[in-house]
Parts: structure tokens; sequence; C-alpha cells
């Protein structure tokens, strides 16, 4: 913990830490960027190596067990679990979806003392009979009111009923929001849970400052580019609702000069970690993103968001907004409210607990977009298009065009083969309707 640079407690960590550490159950509720990763990964540490560690057996058995929703949130677990449990000994693996099936296969059967992964994919490897759950020690669920709206309750349910009852394990469930249906399933599957929550008639962060802008549809890209060109980020991350949406408006920024990429949920999955470390490294200034990238990540230094479009659900713009002012520092969130998703405000301002400061875009704030050029499609090896490709069509090869010449040739001849076989004479559409109107006629077949 020293090494991290962790010297005081945040609030949710303060009030679980000491019943955690006496091996209560919690279920804890704290806005977002609060540090609730550190206060469950310092929990499951310190519990671990009090115990004497069981003996192997033939089939490897987690003795911690952590499940995620996303991909993304089970990376970022395990990068901090490994920086604070450096000097605990303990073998710590991540399985997800997306890369290295077989090698996450071998790494599990080696033996591991915290697993952490997404339900899909830990299922997957359990009905291989890769591991057991018989003698896990530890269950944790993250962000459990995102399992139920990616419809990985019943995987969550699966997962707990292969553990230890409740009285014979430990078990954290911790979010930025705790609904009743999540304490419904920390009744359900806890050992009575103690609730805490910290800040509950506050459910974003203090030190963001919010604003709305209401504007028209084709003013959003122009409001953007001002709101950027005035504040100045350090970091940027912009919320679109579609992928599509995220794509264009990132390729809209590029042409603007800015250094922008987007991060949606079907893009490759080495891809899309390469985009978040040159995020947090300062190699990529905006990051254009879907609400893959609004749960639980944490990145320093986010200095603004901007909601692009309004989320639909009020509990993904907390989130949304969570990505800045983390570990005490201060951010800033816009929020652009068209026509289309404006209705959707009303729901947001009733579940943060108070009125967003609103006002309409000034003329003054518009920043007229670049022309806009079609994006370059992708070569087949991956890379980037050249200059000269950009502007238009990839230049064929002189392989390609020496090797198109016989083929356009040899093409009608092909073509000239008409259905019973014969070459020679085109099938056209007249011929082949009158062939089959000579085959219905009774006179021409009596």
């Amino acid at each position: 913990m020293e090494d991290a640079g962790f010297v005081e407690c945040t609030p949710i960590q303060a009030a679980t830490l000491p019943l955690a550490l006496e091996g209560h159950d919690v279920a804890g509720q704290a806005q977002t960027g609060t540090g609730k990763t550190a206060a469950f990964m310092i929990a499951i540490y310190t519990l671990l190596l009090r115990r004497p560690r069981p003996p192997a057996g033939r089939t490897p058995c987690p003795r911690a067990v952590i499940i995620a929703p996303t991909r993304e949130l089970a990376m970022q677990i395990r990068e901090e679990a490994e920086l604070l449990g450096k000097h605990c000994g303990l073998v710590i693996h991540a399985v997800y979806g997306g890369v290295d099936y077989g090698k996450q296969l071998a790494r599990l059967q080696e033996g591991v003392d915290v697993l952490i992964g997404t339900p899909g994919r830990f299922i997957d490897y359990y009905k291989q009979k890769a591991f057991t759950l018989k003698h896990s020690e530890i269950f944790v669920a993250d962000e459990a009111d995102r399992m139920f709206d990616m419809g990985f309750i019943d995987d969550l349910r699966f997962i707990v009923r292969r553990m230890p009852p409740p009285g014979e394990r430990v078990s954290f469930l911790y979010s930025a929001t705790l609904s009743m249906r999540v304490m419904e399933l920390a009744y359900e599957h806890m050992n009575d849970a103690t609730r805490v929550a910290i800040d509950e008639d506050r459910i974003t962060a203090s030190n963001i400052e919010q604003h709305v802008y209401h504007v028209g549809m084709e003013q959003k890209l122009p409001l953007l580019l001002g709101l950027l060109a005035r504040e100045g980020p350090s970091r940027a991350l912009v919320f679109v609702n579609t992928r599509n949406g995220a794509s264009e408006i990132a390729w809209r920024l590029q042409l603007q000069g800015y250094n922008a990429e987007a991060l949606v949920g079907d893009l490759d999955q080495r891809k899309r970690i390469r985009l978040l470390h040159d995020f947090k490294d300062n190699k990529l200034d905006i990051m254009v993103a879907t609400d893959v990238a609004s749960r639980g990540l944490h990145i320093e230094a986010v200095s603004h968001v901007f909601n692009y479009d309004l989320p639909q659900d009020p509990e993904d713009y907390v989130h949304r907004v969570g990505r800045t002012a983390r570990a005490g520092a201060s951010g800033k969130a816009f929020s652009l409210a068209c026509e289309r998703y404006v209705y959707g405000l009303e729901a947001i301002e009733e579940f943060v607990g108070h009125k967003l400061p609103s006002e309409l875009a000034g003329e003054d704030l518009l920043v007229t977009p670049a022309p806009y050029r079609r994006r370059p499609r992708p070569t087949p090896d991956g890379r980037r298009p050249a200059k000269g490709e950009r502007e238009g069509k990839r230049p064929r090869s002189r392989e390609r065009k020496r090797s198109s010449e016989p083929a356009a040739k040899a093409a009608p001849a092909e073509q000239t083969r008409t259905a019973e076989g014969a070459a020679g004479e085109p099938a056209t559409k007249k011929k082949r309707k009158r062939r089959r109107r000579r085959k219905a006629s009774p006179e021409k077949t009596g």
C-alpha cells in the first residue's frame, strides 16, 4: 500500500474495511472514483494472508473470485490487484472474452489464488472443469447493478450457487447505485450483509461541475467543438449512445485536428486494450466512447466529460460523469440536450436528486466544422492508409492490374452459357421468359 501511494482512507474504505476485515459480508455504495476497488482488494488480501493456504487438489480452486460486467472493468481490477498485491505472493489471473483463449486456460489450470473474470468466459472455463468453486473463500460482485442491465444476473446466480454456502464464505458487493433488486440479490446470496452507503442522498460527486446546454441536432457538433476550444481539456471523454455515432464523431474530431479515437463494443479486443493504454499514457487526448467505457474504469486526470448524447438510462449518466473528478480531484461534465434525447433529462435530474444548471448555446460558442471528407477504409493488413491513399481509392499493384485483364476477357465467355449448356449466345432475361412461356403453353406441349 505504501508503494501504491495509499495514505488515507476514502469514506467508503473507512466505512467498509473494519467490517470486511472482521469477516462480515458488505454491500457498499459510493460515488464513482472513491476507491471501491481498493476497498475490497485490501480486504481480500488481508483475509487470505491471515488464513493458511489450503492443500492443492486435483482441480485448481481459486481462493477469491471477483466478477465484473465488462472486459475493461475486469482488466482494470486486475491492474489494481497486481499493484496492491505485489508483495503478497498470491497468484492473480483475469479471464475475459476477445483474446488469448488458450493462454488464459493454460494459466488457469496451473492454479490461481485470485480469479477475476467476466461472466461468460468465467462460466465457459468452469464448464470445461478447468477449475472448481467448492472451496472458494471470498466472492465479490463489482458493479452488480450493471449485471442486471446487461442480463448477467442468471450467470451471477449460476456462479454463486456453485460456491460454498453464504455462511462458509465472505461476500462483498459494491456499486455506485444499490437499487432494491441489487439488495434482493444480496439478501439471497450473502450472509446477513451490512449495507453501507456513503452520501446516499448525493449520487454524483460534489467536486464535479455539471452543465447542460440545450441545442438543436445540427448544432451539436459545432457546440462540441466550441466547448473543446474554450475549455482546452488535458484529457477528455466524449460519450455517445451508438457505435456508429462514436466512430463518426471521432472522425469529425480528427478532421478538426484533434487526437481522437473511438472505443466501441464491437472493436477488436487487442485494439481496445491498446486504445485504453494510449489514453492512460497521454498518447491520446480525446476518447469518444459508448457506455462500454462508463463503468468502473479508473483513468487519472480526465479533466472533462462531454455527453454528446444524453443517456437514456439515468444510472448511465452517473457513471459517465464519474469518469472525471476521481480520487478527490475536480472535473467538469457538459451535456448536450438535443430534441432527440432531451426527454431523458427529467429522469436524470430526478435520479441525481437536484436540477442540473442549464443554458442555451450562444452563437459565439459555435465553431464551424472542417469540410467533411469520407473516412478512409482500413487496409487489409490493418495499417492506416498512407497520405496519398486517403484522398482517393487505393492504387492497385501491378500484379493486380495484370491479373485483372485476363479475368475481364474470360468473364463474357462464362456468361454466354445458356440454361441448356450451349455456348455462344447470351441468355438474356427476355429469352428465358420466352422459353418458360413455351413450356407452359398447352398448344406447344400438346
